[in-house]
C-alpha cells in the first residue's frame, strides 16, 4: 500500500520540472523531506498514470542520469523518445550532459504543502 498524498505530492514536483530539463528521484524525495524515500518517490512515477492530471515521469531519472525507470512506460525506447522529443540526448540509457540538465527543485520551488 502507498501514501496517496506523498504521491501527489511527488506528482506535484514532477509537474514543475521544465521541458528538457530532469531530475532525479532522490532529488524530489530530498525536497519532500523525504530523503531516503527515493524508491517510493520512482512507485509514485510508475503509478503517475493514475494521476488526474498528465505528469511528465519521463523527466524523471536515477542520480546518474539513467533511464532507470524505462520500463515502465508500455516500450522500451518511449521514455528515451519522450526526452529526446524535448532536446534531451539519451546513449546507452544515460542522459548526456546530465549535471548541465539536472533540475534540483530545492533550488526552484517553494514547498506548498
Amino acid at each position: 500500500m502507498h501514501d496517496q498524498n506523498f504521491f501527489e505530492k511527488v506528482w506535484w514536483v514532477a509537474g514543475q520540472i521544465p521541458y528538457g530539463r530532469v531530475t532525479s528521484y532522490g532529488a524530489i524525495a530530498s525536497f519532500l523531506s523525504a530523503g531516503s524515500a527515493a524508491r517510493m518517490v520512482g512507485w509514485a512515477m510508475n503509478a503517475s498514470h493514475t494521476s488526474r492530471i498528465q505528469i511528465p515521469a519521463h523527466r524523471v531519472v536515477n542520480r546518474s542520469g539513467m533511464l532507470t525507470g524505462k520500463h515502465h512506460f508500455g516500450h522500451p525506447d518511449l521514455m528515451q523518445q519522450l526526452l529526446e522529443n524535448e532536446g534531451i540526448s539519451v546513449v546507452n540509457d544515460r542522459i548526456v550532459d546530465f549535471k548541465r540538465l539536472f533540475w534540483n527543485p530545492a533550488d526552484h520551488l517553494v514547498f506548498p504543502f
